[in-house]
C-alpha cells in the first residue's frame, strides 16, 4: 500500500493506483472529459491536472502513479486557472447551439463550464460548420460539436469495430470514418457504444419521436407501444430516480398519457424467443444439425457475424429478436384478432438500443415495426408532453399482451436469455424437478462459461458481452479450443441494460459506480417477485400456440417468427 494525501486528507491505496484512484477513496472529486472507466484512460484533455510534490509541473490525475508520502492538491489557483482555459480553448472551436443540443442540461462540457465559470468566446469562435453524418438508420454525427476527447474512438475498438478514429494531425484533427465515408458504409454494427461515450451532442441517435407524435394525432391510425425488457430498469434515471429502479408501472401510465395508445409487454416475444429457441436447439441436438447454436436476439451481433464471421450464420439461431417477433404478431395475429387492417396499426417499439433502429430496415425481416424509439427518445416525450413522471401512479400493460414471466424479464441483463432459455430444455429434459435459477451465467463479465447435466445430457454454454469478447469466444471455437452446445452473445458490454440508447450517464456516475450491475439486479428482482419464471409457462405464450402457431416451430411460426442472415463487406 502507498500513503499519500489528497488536500491534506490522508489516504493509503495499492500501489500502482492513480492519483485519481486515490482521490475516490479521499472521496476528493477530480473533473474528467476524456477518461471513462473501463473505456479509455489517456489524459489528453488536461482536465484532471492537479499539483503534486515530486512532479514537474501540472500533471494528468488519470495517468499519474501515486508515490509514498506525496501531497496532491486538486485545487489550487494554477489548476482552476488551467481548467477554466482548457475549457475556454475547447469552446472556442465548437458549435455552441446548446438550446436546441440534445444533450442540453446533461451536457458534461456545459457542466463543467458553468463550473469553472468559462467564457465561451474568451479565444473567439474558430470552427468550420462540418456537414453532419445522418445517413445511417440508427447513429447521427455531427463533427460540429466533437471536442476531441476520443471516448467514442476508445469505445468502437473496444468492440473491435473500428468505424471510426482520429484524421490528420494538431489542429486539423478530426474524427471520422475511413476515406470520409458515412458511418452508414462504414462496418459499423450501429450498437450506440459511441453514443453512450459521448460526453457532448456529437452523437446521438436518429430521432423517430417526430414520425410517433404524427401518428398519435393521425385519426386513421391505431397506435400501439411495448416496451423492452430492460426499460423499467433505467428509464427513471432519466427523471432522477436512482439507478437500478424499477418504473414499469410509471412507464406504462407515462405511455399512456402521451395519447390514444394502448402498451403492451414486449417480455411476452422474449418468452416466445425462448419457445422457437431452445426447440430450435433440441432439433438441432436431435437431428445432427449444427453447433454450437449461436442466440439471435441482438441485432448489433448479427450484424457483426455477418461482416466480420459470416462462415458462422448456419450457427446463428433463425428466430428473430423480439422486436420483430412482437411486430409481426401485432401485425398479423393481433389485426386479425380486432379486425384491423395491418396498415392502419401503428407500431412503436420502447428498445435500450440503437441497433433495433437499423434491424426495423432489414428487408428479410418485413415491414412490421414503424418506429424504434430509445430510452432516452421515451423520456423526451414524455418531458415535451409535460407529464410528471414522479408522480404518477403505476398503471397496467393492455391485454392480451399484458403478464409475462421472469423469464422474458431477464432478457435485458447479460445471461439473461441463456438462463431463460436453461429454465425452459431444463425442464424439456429433465422433467419436473428441474432448478429454477442458473447463476452461474449471471454477472457482468465478458465471458462466463458453465456446465450443466440436464436430464442425463452433458449442455456446455458460454455467454459473451461486448463485441470484442465475442470475438474472443468465436474465435475459441474456431480453433477447437472451446466446444459448447449454446452460447449467447449480446453486442453491448453488460447486455441491453448497458444498450447505446440508455439514459445518458455522466462520467461522474459511470467512473464511480457499478452501473451495469445496478441495472441488472432491478431485473433479477423483478424476476423473483414474478408468479411465472419459465417462458413456457406464460399463459399468454400458450394461447398464441393453441389459438395461432399450432406449436414451436411450425409452418406458421417459422414464416412469422423466423428468419435468414446474409454476408456483409468488411469494409
Amino acid at each position: 500500500m502507498v500513503n499519500l494525501k489528497i488536500n491534506g486528507i490522508a489516504v493509503s491505496v495499492p500501489e500502482g493506483s492513480t492519483i485519481l484512484d486515490a482521490a475516490k477513496l479521499a472521496n476528493v472529486r477530480i473533473p474528467t472529459l476524456c477518461y471513462l472507466k473501463d473505456v479509455q484512460c489517456v489524459g489528453s484533455c488536461r482536465m484532471c491536472l492537479v499539483e503534486a510534490t515530486g512532479a514537474r509541473g501540472l500533471v494528468t490525475a488519470c495517468t499519474y502513479p501515486v508515490s509514498e508520502g506525496m501531497e496532491v492538491r486538486t485545487n489550487t489557483p494554477r489548476v482552476r486557472k488551467s481548467r477554466k482555459t482548457t475549457l475556454e480553448l475547447i469552446l472556442s472551436t465548437h458549435k455552441k447551439k446548446c438550446l436546441s443540443c440534445v444533450r442540453s442540461m446533461n451536457c458534461e462540457l456545459q457542466k463543467l463550464a458553468l463550473e469553472y465559470n468559462a467564457e465561451e468566446d474568451r479565444f473567439g469562435t474558430d470552427h468550420d460548420i462540418k456537414p453532419v453524418d445522418d445517413l445511417s438508420a440508427s447513429v447521427v454525427r455531427d463533427n460540429s460539436k466533437c471536442i476531441m476527447c476520443t471516448r467514442c474512438v476508445a469505445a468502437c475498438d473496444n468492440q473491435t469495430i473500428g468505424a471510426i478514429g482520429p484524421k490528420n494531425r494538431g489542429y486539423a484533427k478530426t474524427i471520422g470514418s475511413p476515406y470520409d465515408v458515412s458511418l452508414a458504409f462504414t462496418p459499423c454494427v450501429n450498437c450506440g457504444q459511441c453514443v453512450v461515450a459521448c460526453p457532448v451532442g456529437a452523437l446521438y441517435e436518429k430521432s423517430a419521436v417526430a414520425d410517433v407524435w404524427g401518428a398519435i394525432v393521425d385519426p386513421d391510425k391505431q397506435v400501439v407501444f411495448y416496451t423492452a425488457p430492460s426499460v423499467r430498469a433505467t428509464l427513471g434515471e432519466a427523471f432522477s430516480f436512482p439507478v437500478g429502479t424499477n418504473v414499469e408501472g410509471k412507464m406504462i401510465t407515462a405511455i399512456k398519457q402521451l395519447g390514444d395508445v394502448k402498451c403492451f409487454n414486449m417480455d411476452i416475444t422474449a418468452d416466445l424467443t425462448i419457445m422457437e429457441e431452445a426447440n430450435e436447439l433440441l432439433s438441432r441436438l436431435k437431428n445432427g444439425g449444427v453447433t454450437p447454436m449461436f442466440t439471435s436476439c441482438c441485432p448489433g451481433w448479427i450484424k457483426f457475424a455477418e461482416h466480420y464471421y459470416p462462415e458462422i450464420l448456419p450457427n446463428i439461431s433463425t428466430c428473430k429478436s423480439p422486436q420483430e417477433m412482437f411486430s409481426a404478431l401485432l401485425k398479423t395475429y393481433y389485426c386479425e384478432k380486432h379486425g384491423i387492417k395491418p396498415e392502419n396499426l401503428y407500431v412503436v417499439s420502447v428498445i435500450p438500443c440503437t441497433a433495433k433502429k437499423f434491424e426495423i430496415t432489414r428487408e428479410e425481416l418485413g415491414e412490421y415495426t414503424d418506429a424504434a424509439l430509445t430510452t432516452r427518445e421515451l423520456a423526451k416525450m414524455i418531458k415535451e408532453a409535460g407529464i410528471d413522471f414522479a408522480n404518477l401512479s403505476d398503471g397496467e400493460y393492455d391485454l392480451p399482451f399484458g403478464e409475462a414471466s421472469g423469464a422474458g424479464a431477464i432478457f435485458g441483463a447479460t445471461g439473461g436469455v441463456m438462463e431463460a432459455a436453461l429454465r425452459t430444455a431444463a425442464v424439456k429434459l429433465g422433467g419436473s424437478g428441474a432448478p429454477l435459477q442458473f447463476k452461474e451465467v449471471r454477472g457482468t463479465e465478458g465471458v462466463k462459461e458453465a456446465e450443466y447435466n440436464i436430464g442425463g445430457a452433458k449442455v456446455s454454454v458460454a455467454v459473451a458481452s461486448g463485441l470484442g469478447n465475442a470475438r474472443k469466444v468465436i474465435e475459441s471455437i474456431k480453433s477447437g479450443e472451446k466446444n459448447y452446445t449454446f452460447v449467447e452473445i449480446m453486442a453491448c458490454p453488460g447486455g441491453c441494460i448497458n444498450g447505446g440508447g440508455q439514459p445518458y450517464v455522466h462520467d461522474e456516475v459511470r467512473n464511480n459506480i457499478d452501473l451495469k450491475t445496478l441495472r441488472a439486479q432491478a431485473l433479477y428482482d423483478y424476476d423473483e417477485d414474478r408468479s411465472v419464471r419459465r417462458s413456457h409457462e406464460n399463459p399468454a405464450v400458450e394461447q398464441l400456440y393453441k389459438e395461432y402457431f399450432g406449436e414451436p416451430n411450425s409452418h406458421k411460426a417459422h414464416k412469422l417468427l423466423h428468419t435468414s442472415y446474409c454476408k456483409r463487406e468488411k469494409y
